[in-house]
This record gives structure tokens, sequence and C-alpha cells, in this order.
């Protein structure tokens, strides 16, 4: 056994070969090595030791003259070119060690090895598809020429919705993000954004403030789902499609969510109100469905944002692969921020929704762990990259709609509730109910906005009406059941 006293290689040995770590026993395998570089350089970097078995001993191998030449050699196969350092690490044997490291960071992806690419995949290198080397060549060859700084098609001034424009001025002058001198003119405030060209629209304009979205932009699509059971063969409870500006897309997610979870309750010490609580903290959930609208492929006409909620997890998807040089267990650490969509993203980050510093992800881990919640899992599959929280979402329901108080001395344990709405609609089969009431018998020390959303829901799906139709915002106004709403309460009931 031959062993070296250079601690960087031995914590290298001691990881083993993965997604960044690959062992060649000698230059014997320097195709096979070259291929992996290739990988490496197409993806988020990595070191190639030669010399080593594969079980992570460090035999060594003689280097000569002639074997840093072959390695030379197989360099110049790369297109484009390369410049990969070789470090040479001895053994007491008096044997060596190549070593060879990418840092993952180049302009110039993809990368080819003797006219073909290669990517990483777990711990194996493998052929990059046809496809993922087109649009890695279209990032390369368009980073001047994006999807979202094209010119809009058939989009006017007046296809905009202006007061969310009228919005995003007001919020970035308050985050002192453009000028507090920027006029309330819809044109100046998008030349401002950089969301015009020469006069023209951009296709970003029509993304962050669209009204209209067929036939030429289908892209712009919010998917909501919430299936019984743990997979979309289940029973549909909730299914939604809608066709939305990116801010409004945003809040139309949060709103789903908002009122499809569960709440939670505790009573924390010294209160008598009821604390709720959702099973995932609600910033988090904000930050993964802003980074899912930002960061996603526009290019691609069939492509969607999906919230899919199931009895154990909440899924956030969005069409496209991540940024070239950036992998999905990078999300879990620190990483750089890569952009896809510059303008979109530095819109947002003007009004104050978003950092642009690729802190996003690392926020959200920390939030779930103050929340006692579990940290997502962030993964690429069949094109999209797919963010789940794991969470208890099957809820049992409260008895009339009321909380149990824990005993005395017990410390407070959130517990899990049926969904708000479902709440209120016991509520309001003992009868009609002021919105005052309702908020009071839900243990809510004031009405909350979750709630005015959850009622407004339920009088537009005729689960419920008003008792003065003509005088929504009467101070005499209550809410009553229809019969449409009884006869979802029966049906809940009948399924458990």
């Amino acid at each position: 056994m031959s062993r070296s006293a250079n601690p960087a290689l031995a914590r290298l040995l001691a990881q083993g070969e993965g997604r960044a770590i690959e062992f060649k026993r000698s230059t014997g395998e320097l195709r096979e090595g070259m291929q992996t570089i290739c990988a490496f350089l197409n993806g988020s970097g990595g070191t190639l030791l030669f010399g080593v078995r594969a079980n992570g001993e460090p035999e060594g191998q003689a280097v000569s003259d002639q074997t840093l030449r072959e390695i030379t050699q197989a360099f110049d196969r790369f297109e484009p070119p390369v410049n990969v350092p070789v470090e040479r690490l001895p053994l007491k044997s008096g044997r060596e060690i190549l070593m060879l490291r990418v840092d993952g960071t180049s302009d110039s992806i993809p990368f080819t090895f003797a006219g073909r690419p290669y990517e990483r995949v777990g711990s194996t290198t493998r052929k990059m598809s046809q496809d993922r080397y087109e649009e890695l060549l279209l990032e390369r060859a368009h980073a001047r020429r994006r999807w979202e700084n094209q010119p809009a098609v058939g989009v006017g001034l007046k296809g905009l919705d202006r007061e969310e424009i009228l919005r995003t001025r007001e919020l970035a002058i308050q985050q002192r993000r453009i000028s507090a001198g920027t006029s309330r003119s819809i044109a100046d405030i998008l030349d401002r954004l950089g969301l015009r060209q020469d006069g023209a629209l951009t296709q970003a304009a029509q993304v962050l403030y669209g009204k209209k979205f067929l036939p030429d932009y289908p892209q712009c699509m919010l998917k909501m789902g919430r299936f019984r059971g743990t997979s979309v063969t289940g029973e549909i409870v909730d299914n939604r499609q809608e066709h939305l500006n990116a801010f409004a897309m945003v809040r139309e997610g949060m709103a789903f969510l908002d009122r499809t979870l569960p709440l939670g309750a505790r009573f924390p010490t010294g209160t008598i109100f009821r604390e709720d609580r959702l099973p995932v903290p609600p910033d988090a959930l904000r930050e993964i469905l802003l980074n899912a609208v930002m960061h996603r492929d526009y290019s691609d006409a069939g492509s969607y944002v999906a919230i899919v909620i199931f009895d154990d997890r909440i899924e956030i998807r969005s069409c496209g692969r991540l940024p070239a040089g950036v992998s999905v267990e990078q999300l879990s650490g620190v990483h750089l921020s890569k952009l896809r969509n510059p303008l979109i993203a530095e819109t947002f980050h003007r009004t104050g929704a978003v950092e642009i510093w690729g802190r996003g992800t690392n926020r959200v881990i920390e939030e779930c762990q103050r929340y006692g919640a579990a940290p997502p899992i962030f993964e690429e599959r069949q094109g999209f990259v797919i963010v789940t929280f794991k969470a208890q979402v099957a809820a049992a329901r409260a008895v009339g709609g009321r909380v149990p108080r824990p005993e005395s001395g017990t410390s407070a344990v959130p517990v899990e509730y049926e969904s708000l709405e479902d709440r209120v609609l016991r509520l309001l089969k003992e009868g009609e109910l002021p919105v005052s009431l309702i908020s009071e018998r839900l243990g809510q020390s004031r009405v909350s906005g979750r709630l005015k959303v959850v009622l407004k829901k339920l009088v537009s799906d005729s689960l419920a009406e008003f008792t003065i139709p003509d005088k929504p915002n009467s101070r005499l106004q209550r809410y009553r059941l229809t019969k449409a709403g009884k006869a979802r309460l029966t049906s809940i009931d009948a399924r458990e």
C-alpha cells in the first residue's frame, strides 16, 4: 500500500468516486479520462486522478515525458480548446498520481472531446444527448440574443397591464432601485427596466405584464392541482390552468397554496389565541415559486409552471433544465447565481421580491430549519426542475372547526386540520355568520387575509353566499351555506 502525505489528496481519496471525482488506475485509460474531463467542463467541474484504483487505493504510476506528451496531445482533441493543468503528486513508493482539476466556470460550454460531447450523471460519464448539446450551443451562441430580449409578437403598450407596471415603479422607488424621478409614463418605465429596445416591446415585457397570451404565448401558463393520494392517478380534488403574467402567476400560485394547504395550530405560551401554521413555511414556498417563474425556459411554447399538491408532499415544477455549470447538488449549498432570463429576474429584483446573488435556495433551507420542516428536495426530471417539500397534507378533521386546547403543562405541538375552506363551510352549517364571528370561531385574533381569500372563493364557487347580495361591504353582511355547499360537506363526510 502506497500512501501520500498530501492531506488534500487524502481527503479526495476518502470521498470516493462521485459526481465530481473520478479515479483512473493509469493513463492507460487516458481516452476515458478525457471523456470525464469533458463532462466536468460541461457541468460544474470536478477532479480526475490517474494512478488510483476504483476503490480509492493510491497505486500511482511511472510518469515520463512521453506520458505528459500523450496528455497534451489528448487535450488537442477538445473543442473549444481547453487548458487544464496537470499536477504531479509523488507517493512514498516513488510513483506518482496525476491530478487534473476543472473548476466548471467556463463561458465556452458545451465542450466536445474527439468530436463528441459528454456529461456527468452521478458517478458516471456518458455521451450527451443531441438535444441537450444543441440547447447548450444556443446558450453559448445567443448569450446576447435570448428569447426574452426578442421583439414581442403582436403586442403593443395597450396590451400590457398598466396597473402592474405602475406597481413595479412604486415598489422599485421604495427599494431605491429605480430613480424617484421616473415618470408615470408606461413607455418610460419600460425603457428604464430595459423591456423596450429601439421602441419595440420585448418578450420579457409580455411575460411580466401581458394581459392576453393566446394564441402566441401559451407558455405563460400556471397549472395548479390537488390530488388525493400520492400520485396523479389519484382522485383530482382541484385542477386549474390559468394564463397569467409573471407577477399575477406568483400571486395566484400563493393564493392556491394558501387556500388548499391545511392549517396546523399551536398555542404560544401566555396567549389565548391560536397560532395557525401551514405544513411548510409560506416564505419558502414563495421563494421557490418565484424562482420557477423567473428562471424557467420560456422558449418552449408547450412549457409551463406547475404547483402539484399530494397527500404527502408539495411539488413546484418549472420547464427547463438548470443553466450549464449549475447542478442540483449545488442548490443546497453555496453557489453563484446564473440567470437564464436576466431582464425578467432584474425586474423582480427591482421590486424587492428577490435577490440576485444565488442565495434563494439557501434561504429556503434555513427557513425550513427554523420552521421545523424538512428541507426541500431539488431534482431535474424529464426536462423540468422540480422542488419537492415533504409534508403531511392529508389532514385530520377538527370537530366543528374548533381547535382543542392542549392540557395544562403540556407543550404545544402543531396539529394538522382540514382545509380552511372546509372548516368555514362547517361553521356556516351552524347558521348565518358575519366574518368577525367566523374569524373568532376559527381561533384567530383578527380577520386574516387568508380568511378573506377563502370567503371570496367560496362565494365565487357558489358554495356560500351573502345574505345581503347587493351590499357585500355592509356591516350587517353575513355568510350562509348554499345547496352546493351543503352537498360539498355531505361528500366530505361520506369519504371519511
